[in-house]
């Protein structure tokens, strides 16, 4: 992945202030500024947010998934690059670029050596209800760590980092983009550059930019990420003629508790549940398979399912014998004495909420000893929906709920690049603009999700698209 550095032609240098200019201050930008300083480009990084806000999603992220022929110091066992598509494949429903997909995977069996020559460190494979202990590297000290970790190596390497910078728009020269417009507190900037990287996220925090496409229910979505990823360096790309890729409205989106804040809540609001109990709608109904498929593969479609209920809210219902077996949310659930009581407190129908507890518990005929590190088929019969596996009657008090509402992650729709993280355009695609994590995840990503696998896009694409502007600004 390094490139030598190449000599330069005078002419076409003369009026450049930096080589390459990264847009974005999360994982796949430094990923991207790192390997372009290290092919020898000079590199400045335009992060929208202030220093303490530093690194857009990242910030909250904890895992990446990762392939592996042999277990290493972040993961237990073997995870090939067959097991690892066959995984997306099934998320996605079959659905992805191909050649961007195998490249990410293929390249990410690299990832974790690479990750470790920043700086990173790598805890023990966690065991139990994640299920991820094979699959995901889960890095000390989460996203903040990982994402101090790269900064400072980008720091040492001598890239230039400008906070509170917005990128607003991309001066064409030709086929290439010539100049970087960016508003920071002192005003307008135009940076002249060889090459530009944009990794600079989704559209998630704008939310009149959601309701384009979700109408008024966006209105009652939570943004568990930054604010900062509004989508602007996205919009000022279509402005300059990319090629737009992926499902306006696919969003990577999970449950999260309904009390979280509206922005930023992070990882610690999710809400983990969901496998061990029931879900119901605000009229006390359940209205998905709760036990269907492993977690990590599963859990993101909770998000849009919730989207689609009245009023964008459901409530995921346990009692005791779950108690203590999942990773708790930053709140505590509401608990009661009765099932009854339960509904009373989170203004459900009492009667409809009994009636939907009821018959579930009467469904299931062979309840066993749920096991949640496998599909146990544990499952129901005769109720619709059915639950498949993990089904245990809830009958032991106390009895617990969280309140839920969709929490989105980041959003698919992006620009459509190449192998080589080239952004395309509408009759060929840009000499020198490339682009990485969120704002092209939709090449891949065309619905569901994979754990951790954001990040394995973001960094992947990030050293591609670092090496190759530098390559491309040096030649």
């Amino acid at each position: 992945m390094h490139a030598p550095p190449m000599p330069r032609s005078t002419d076409r240098h003369s009026a450049r202030e930096v080589d390459v200019v990264v847009c974005g201050g999360g994982n796949a930008a430094l990923c991207a500024a790192i390997e372009a300083r290290r092919a020898g480009a000079s590199v400045v990084v335009l992060e929208r947010g202030p220093q303490h806000m530093r690194g857009g999603n990242t910030r909250h992220t904890r895992d990446i998934r990762l392939a592996h022929a042999a277990p290493n110091a972040a993961a237990t066992g073997a995870y090939d690059e067959d097991e690892f598509y066959a995984d997306l494949l099934r998320v996605t429903g079959g659905e992805t670029n191909d050649v961007l997909a195998r490249r990410t995977i293929r390249e990410s069996a690299a990832l974790a050596a690479w990750m470790a020559e920043q700086g990173v460190r790598w805890q023990r494979p966690l065991t139990g209800t994640l299920n991820l202990s094979r699959t995901n590297g889960f890095f000390l000290g989460g996203g903040k760590h990982l994402v101090n970790t790269y900064y400072d190596t980008a720091r040492r390497l001598g890239v230039e980092v400008r906070y509170n910078a917005t990128v607003r728009a991309f001066e064409p020269a030709g086929a290439r983009a010539g100049r970087v417009v960016f508003d920071s507190p002192d005003g307008e900037h135009r940076l002249t550059c060889g090459a530009t990287v944009i990794a600079a996220g989704g559209f998630e925090a704008d939310v009149a930019w959601l309701r384009r496409y979700w109408g008024d229910a966006a209105d009652r979505f939570t943004i568990r990420g930054t604010p900062y990823n509004t989508g602007v360096a996205l919009q000022a790309l279509y402005d300059a003629g990319a090629k737009a890729v992926g499902d306006p409205r696919g969003l990577h989106c999970v449950a999260v508790d309904a009390r979280a804040p509206r922005f930023d809540g992070g990882i610690v609001t999710r809400i983990d549940s969901i496998p061990f109990g029931i879900v119901v709608n605000a009229t006390g109904d359940r209205f998905y398979d709760e036990g269907e498929d492993l977690w990590p593969k599963r859990y993101a479609i909770w998000g849009k399912l919730i989207a689609d209920q009245p009023g964008q809210a459901a409530f995921a219902i346990y009692d005791a014998k779950a108690a203590g077996r999942f990773i708790p949310s930053a709140f505590r659930p509401v608990s009661a004495d009765s099932i009854e009581a339960l509904a009373a407190q989170l203004d459900l129908d009492a009667g409809a909420v009994g009636r939907t507890v009821e018959r579930y518990n009467a469904s299931i005929r062979s309840p066993g000893v749920v096991q949640m590190d496998r599909l146990d088929g544990c499952s129901t019969d005769g109720v619709t929906p059915p639950k498949s596996n993990w089904a245990q009657r809830i009958d032991t008090p106390p009895y617990y709920a969280y309140p839920l509402r969709p929490g989105v992650t980041f959003t698919y729709l992006g620009v459509e690049v190449d192998a080589d993280a080239r952004v395309a355009t509408a009759g060929g695609q840009f000499e020198n603009v490339f682009a990485a994590g969120e704002c092209m995840a939709g090449n891949i990503l065309t619905r569901g999700y994979l754990a951790g696998f954001g990040l394995t896009i973001g960094a992947t694409f990030g050293r591609i698209a670092g090496v190759g502007a530098a390559q491309y600004a040096r030649a």
